[in-house]
């Protein structure tokens, strides 16, 4: 294991209390990243309730398959869907057919509601009856909605998590679309010691189980554990990381977990040093560590120490010293992710107004320390702004608040920077001037990378591959903008925007407002004399909700399986159409008067899933 670390200054004066902040760096030693890859003992566990029909579950299909290409016949692999109910589709097995198994992935089709914790623990239970020091057992489990039958308190699923842990299962959770609880899957995953995923549309699922495998096929070291001897003048004041850490009178231990051969892994401090009596080199504290590694085909145990020094010197040649920029930009990074934190929680209590102020502050702190010279800096103080402006207006949907959290996460776990500030809800350029004619303007296009909405200059004579700084108020995807000048930053790495911004438009579309689209108002309840057979269809449920018929007994009810509504409420729906496992989209659904059951609203259509 190659360990370095970072001090954000290398020089504290004599006889002054001082702060720094420390970076260690670890990465497998090259020997190390060219043992073979340990085969995987994997269940994939897919959520196919109604609420996934459509292009949710047609791409998580699509990814799973590809999944299953990046497999070896050393690996073992089961899946596993689920709905009210958990089936096995996939027999935990050797790799060998990838046809077959891709096969019967095709066949998956969406129903039912949301038995979370029985996919789960059934994808366990595979993972478990192959269970081998020698594989890394994994459970991947997809949702895109909150579990509304079967075991549901987060408190129980988090402690069984840590269980299933301690006995060698590891469950990394993906979180679809808006609906699902981001801090139950996150929780799921920091106690199973897994890895969480936001797939904020259904075209980034095929990138973000690409970058899971990619990880997983990719993972030399486990079980890094740090512990941290500060002498006796230095308290470690915080750990800037989201790791599980236990702290004792006289040493830190932080739990890193995995190491791949893909990323490093950062452990980032924030330390108070106490006035230093003597000017020379200064031992602040010792750092050791161990891990788990395959040598010669066998896991062993390996560990290390180094020690962590300083410089001391008069203040005079402390003066003009500069911070560490590295340094500086990577805890700011895990710095913002906190505040992001700690503003969810203050919206979470309806607190907006001091939500948003707190978003300010880190604004402004960004800006006096020029960190805007760093395009991720850039960017994630656009980001911020905008936050902070929705929040100051009391708007703060469920995708800003899992963008939030997912940002948060990935920059205190993770240092991929393809899972750094991905997200992209946005505000529209709706409000801009529309002109026709781009004159003397310098042109650029909003567009979706990697899960991130990124600027880019499309007019000859820049640099297409430069990102663009920009307003996220007034980013949309696949828009086009006209500006008055673009600039290079100090480190020639990013464009800056200056002028005006105006959005290009058609000719005839001048200055007009892009239409959009409104949910019905005042909508009476379904009505149909048709067949099922008469009723239109369609493969998109949109801004409706998704009804399936169920047998109960002799009785074949109406049941809503969209997420945020009762499973167990009947639905008045009309008896014409009702068959069992059809699934119907409604524009809405409203609660009786008596809160004992469910109404279906406006149009219906027969939801058709390719």
């Amino acid at each position: 294991m190659k360990v370095s670390y970072t001090l954000s200054q290398s020089l504290i004066p004599i006889q002054t209390p001082t702060t720094v902040d420390l970076l260690v760096n670890f990465k497998p030693e090259s020997s190390v990243e060219l043992v073979p890859r340990r085969p995987l003992n994997l269940s994939v566990v897919l959520d196919r309730s109604g609420s996934m029909a459509g292009y949710a579950l047609s791409n998580a299909i699509q990814a799973t398959e590809k999944l299953v290409d990046f497999l070896s016949p050393d690996d073992l692999l089961s899946v596993i869907i689920y709905d009210d109910v958990a089936e096995v589709i996939v027999p935990h097995q050797a790799v060998t057919n990838k046809q077959e198994i891709k096969a019967k992935i095709k066949k998956i089709r969406a129903r039912g509601c949301t038995n979370l914790s029985g996919g789960w623990l059934l994808g366990c239970s595979q993972v478990k009856s192959h269970l081998s020091t020698d594989k890394l057992n994994r459970v991947l489990l997809l949702t895109d909605g909150l579990a509304n039958i079967g075991e549901r308190k987060p408190e129980i699923l988090l402690k069984t998590a840590a269980e299933k842990a301690q006995q060698g299962i590891v469950t990394t959770t993906l979180g679809f679309g808006s609906n699902f609880n981001e801090d139950l899957l996150i929780g799921m995953a920091d106690a199973a010691g897994g890895n969480f995923y936001f797939i904020q549309s259904p075209d980034d699922s095929a990138d973000v189980f690409h970058i899971e495998m990619e990880s997983l096929l990719s993972l030399v070291t486990q079980n890094l554990i740090v512990t941290l001897h500060p002498q006796k003048n230095v308290t470690i004041k915080e750990v800037l990381n989201n790791y599980s850490t236990t702290i004792k009178k006289e040493k830190t231990e932080v739990i890193l977990g995995d190491v791949y051969h893909t990323e490093n892994k950062p452990l980032a401090l924030s330390l108070s040093i106490e006035p230093q009596k003597k000017i020379g080199k200064s031992e602040i504290l010792t750092l050791s560590y161990r891990y788990d590694t395959v040598i010669n085909d066998s896991i062993k145990t390996l560990d290390g120490e180094i020690p962590i020094t300083i410089a001391v010197d008069d203040e005079e040649a402390s003066k003009n010293l500069q911070p560490n920029p590295e340094v500086i930009e990577k805890t700011s990074q895990f710095r913002i992710a906190q505040v992001k934190d700690e503003a969810i929680q203050l919206a979470d209590q309806g607190k907006y107004q001091e939500a948003s102020k707190k978003l300010q502050e880190i604004i402004e702190g960004l800006k006096e320390k020029a960190l805007i010279e760093f395009f991720e800096i850039a960017e994630e103080i656009s980001q911020l702004e905008y936050y902070s402006q929705q929040l100051n207006q009391g708007y703060f949907n469920r995708s800003i608040r899992k963008e939030m959290r997912d940002q948060s996460y990935q920059t205190r776990n993770r240092s991929r920077n393809d899972l750094q500030l991905r997200g992209t809800t946005a505000g529209n350029a709706d409000s801009l001037e529309a002109i026709s004619d781009s004159g003397n303007g310098i042109l650029l296009q909003c567009i979706r990378v990697g899960g991130k909405l990124r600027i880019k200059v499309i007019s000859e004579g820049y640099d297409p591959n430069l990102n663009v700084q920009f307003p996220r108020s007034i980013r949309e995807e696949g828009v086009t903008y006209i500006v008055d000048e673009i600039t290079l930053s100090a480190n020639q790495s990013f464009y800056r925007v200056s002028g005006n911004i105006r959005r290009l438009v058609k000719p005839g579309e001048e200055r007009q407002p892009r239409q959009t689209y409104e949910k019905p108002q005042n909508l009476k309840a379904v009505k149909s004399s048709l067949t099922l057979a008469d009723l239109e269809t369609t493969d998109t449920v949109g801004d409706g909700v998704l009804i399936q018929c169920v047998q109960e007994g002799k009785k074949l009810r109406a049941r809503v399986v969209s997420d945020g509504y009762n499973p167990d409420f009947n639905v008045r729906f009309p008896r014409s159409i009702r068959q069992e496992g059809i699934l119907f989209v409604v524009d809405g659904i409203k609660e009786t008067a008596k809160g004992d059951s469910y109404i279906a609203l406006g149009k219906v259509r027969r939801f058709l899933q390719t």
